[in-house]
């Protein structure tokens, strides 16, 4: 039996008396794709940022290979500091929570590409190196961790050969195709050596050829790096080439889990969702 690599559990997330997520329970298993599927304002991208620590859920648990991701969100945080609780510090451990969750090995893109447009395509993925280096202030100032840097530097030229963008690099990033871009997305993410990647809508706004390169990509990057994948995505075409397992919400509610024949075959998801354009947005 496959590993679990992430486990939420009765996950439900409200905004007032917005109930977003509702009692959310789902796996994902080493090496899987795992998509996660619905209608606009089903609560899918809320639930993405319930596992990277943006929300903090109201009631349930999110654990990443048996141990709680959500000991401390920024959201949850926030609310702490507010009331005065002793506990929380400063703004400054408020936002130590998205380095802290990548370091355990969860990295995410998301639907609006979020590169550093103004830096070449190999700063950006240099910067995400950085994540995972073993320096200190200290050291940088006295120059003593320059074999760390020359390191980082040939594992971010590597991962660009890798990805079919080392000819790029010197472009910026804000010059590149979308489609391009998308790809130097996802190679900023490989960059923090995740062992779970979250992709947040990696096929909006792509024509049919992207989105089918797209589709070999995410296969490929999914075998080089020995990742688990969990992904939103509307298009149909995609999830179902690639998914090993698919959960479907509406309304902020779980209706369907099951392989890819068993969710194009599901008559309250057919009446839900699947009749619903795959360029729709979240």
């Amino acid at each position: 039996m496959s590993e679990n690599i992430l486990h939420l559990e009765n996950v439900t997330m409200q905004f007032g008396g917005v109930v977003a997520v509702n009692d959310l329970t789902l796996d994902v298993n080493q090496g899987e794709i795992v998509a996660l599927i619905g209608p606009n304002g089903a609560g899918k991208t809320t639930a993405f940022n319930c596992v990277t620590g943006i929300y903090e859920p109201t009631y349930g648990k999110v654990n990443f290979r048996g141990e709680a991701i959500l000991a401390g969100t920024p959201h949850g945080k926030m609310k702490k500091l507010y009331a005065g609780e002793a506990h929380v510090k400063s703004i400054h451990e408020i936002h130590n929570t998205p380095d802290r969750i990548t370091k355990m090995g969860i990295a995410r893109t998301f639907q609006n590409i979020r590169l550093f447009g103004a830096l070449t395509v190999f700063d950006n993925v240099l910067i995400a190196k950085h994540m995972r280096a073993r320096q200190n202030v200290f050291s940088a100032i006295l120059r003593l961790n320059y074999k760390e840097e020359r390191r980082m530097r040939e594992e971010t030229m590597k991962l660009l050969r890798m990805q079919g963008l080392a000819h790029l690099k010197d472009e910026l990033a804000s010059s590149l195709p979308y489609g391009l871009q998308r790809r130097l997305e996802i190679a900023r993410a490989l960059a923090t050596e995740p062992s779970l990647l979250l992709l947040d809508e990696p096929a909006a706004g792509m024509n049919p050829q992207e989105t089918q390169d797209l589709t070999d990509f995410i296969k490929q990057i999914k075998e080089d790096y020995n990742l688990s994948i969990f992904m939103i995505e509307h298009h149909m075409d995609l999830v179902m080439q690639i998914s090993d397992r698919i959960y479907v919400l509406d309304f902020g509610k779980l209706i369907a889990h099951g392989t890819p024949d068993e969710i194009q075959n599901n008559e309250r998801v057919i009446d839900a969702y699947l009749g619903v354009s795959d360029d729709a947005e979240d």
